[in-house]
């Protein structure tokens, strides 16, 4: 029996990815043309190696088609009133049907996003707005290839080291 691949998701990371965070998801199409699209919530496989994030399917068009055609993903997780920021890649994602718990885990993340923005001077509103779906959500799944710090200072950019 072998041993797990090591991730570069830790407990740390693990936590912010499951907070109360800005979430973007970031595609590329044949022509290396990128494209983006605001997640409304996300989950983490309990060995932090494989995420799952929810989008809403309305005004996802380019970025799921990215997806489907190369598998290739990019996603950002912003905690507003700190700044913490990671970025996580992988290169297996996959587009599919939500679980049946996938609504409620949306409707948590936004109550929490609404919380979280409200703490810097934000209206409830906003959060409702940027975290909008009409129950149409998709499900993207993949596999962490590399992660990278990006909370703005010293070491923005740096890859995460192995976790086990």
């Amino acid at each position: 029996m072998s041993a797990r691949p090591p991730t570069p998701i830790g407990p740390a990371q693990a936590a912010l990815m499951a907070g109360p965070v800005s979430i973007i998801v970031g595609s590329r199409d044949a022509a290396l043309r990128p494209h983006l699209m605001r997640a409304v919530g996300c989950r983490l496989d309990e060995d932090r190696r494989r995420v799952t994030v929810l989008m809403s399917a309305a005004g996802s068009g380019e970025v799921l088609a990215d997806l489907r055609a190369n598998g290739m993903v990019a996603v950002v997780f912003s905690e507003p009133s700190s700044h913490r920021t990671l970025q996580v890649k992988g290169r297996d994602a996959t587009v599919g049907p939500c679980g049946a718990d996938d609504a409620a885990h949306a409707e948590r993340h936004l109550r929490g996003f609404v919380d979280e923005i409200g703490h810097i001077g934000f209206a409830a509103v906003v959060a409702h707005t940027l975290l909008a779906h009409q129950g149409d959500l998709v499900a993207v799944r993949f596999t962490v290839d590399e992660a990278f710090e990006q909370t703005p200072g010293p070491s923005a950019g740096e890859p995460l080291p192995p976790q086990r």
